[in-house]
């Protein structure tokens, strides 16, 4: 791997760290992810829409064989005594209708983080940041809302059924929005400065992880990635695409542990990495200060001022 970085170094000095884009795989699946979940959110509110436009204006009447009488108002013939009731098949199928309508939705809503994970939007970009992040959240509402309040304002249904599938629905509706948002979500700037840290550590975008872990590493020979299983190299974002989700925030000890230079400023630059992971937009990615400039890994000159 130090090879590798020596070989790239070059390049990199001239070009800076360039902004964090996705694999043209990770791409792929993102797309297929997001085509899916796109899916899965149609069925979900056409479902709806059966259920308010068909099930619920489903009425049986009882009494219908009272005695006839005459509205002396309109002249039309009126069943005495007859009553509209909301009948029992149907309000089973609007139970049903109501779970799966929060399976297609939950199940939707986790494909699409997924796809964010891989193929993130751009926190700059504000308005499409939130909708791209929050869209699962905003299908559970558009999904159950208009159901749950024609529910509770059916007057064919009686109270215990109001209560019954009001309360479901409500329950449903909460847990579908509360996996669709989503309150730390990936963005290009936080894989960029992830990005960043390691092509200034170690001269190249090159990190390893394995299979059953959640961050990347910046060296192989460290005690967290010594678990048999096969260890992987490859850039930030193929770590992306293999799931990681960040960079380790341990790697002065890692750099340490593979004899490598660590930068007298580690603590500070971890302490600005952290608030970026944790959604910060205001934090400055500290340039790495190193003991012996000479050792550096890559020198990367700041970008002459607007």
């Amino acid at each position: 791997m130090t090879e590798s970085r020596k070989n790239k170094s070059d390049d990199a000095t001239q070009l800076g760290a360039p902004a964090w884009t996705p694999t043209a795989e990770a791409k792929a699946k993102a797309t297929r992810f997001r085509w899916i979940a796109a899916a899965l959110w149609f069925v979900a509110i056409a479902l709806e829409g059966v259920a308010i436009f068909w099930l619920l204006r489903q009425r049986e009447f009882v009494g219908e064989d009272g005695t006839l009488v005459r509205d002396p108002e309109t002249g039309l013939l009126e069943t005495q005594n007859a009553t509209a009731v909301f009948p029992q098949w149907a309000f089973t199928m609007l139970l049903i209708s109501l779970v799966v309508i929060a399976a297609l939705a939950i199940t939707g809503s986790v494909l699409w983080k997924k796809a964010n994970r891989l193929d993130p939007a751009q926190r700059s970009e504000t308005v499409r940041f939130f909708v791209q992040n929050q869209l699962g959240a905003i299908i559970a509402i558009v999904a159950f809302l208009p159901l749950i309040i024609l529910i509770f304002t059916n007057k064919d249904m009686d109270g215990k059924q109001k209560g019954i599938a009001g309360a479901l629905g409500v329950v449903l509706a909460i847990a579908a929005a509360a996996v669709g948002v989503d309150l730390n979500p990936a963005s290009v700037e936080k894989y960029t400065a992830d990005q960043s840290t390691v092509i200034q550590l170690l001269g190249s975008d090159e990190v390893v992880w394995v299979d059953g872990g959640k961050v990347y590493h910046v060296c192989e020979d460290v005690s967290d990635i010594q678990t048999g299983s096969d260890k992987r190299t490859g850039t930030t974002a193929e770590a992306i695409e293999a799931g990681k989700s960040r960079l380790t925030l341990k790697f002065a000890s890692e750099l340490r542990a593979c004899n490598l230079n660590v930068p007298t400023n580690a603590e500070e630059i971890e302490a600005a990495l952290k608030e970026i992971q944790n959604g910060s937009t205001s934090t400055t990615l500290p340039a790495p200060v190193w003991s012996d400039p000479s050792k550096a890994p890559i020198v990367v000159e700041s970008a002459p001022a607007a």
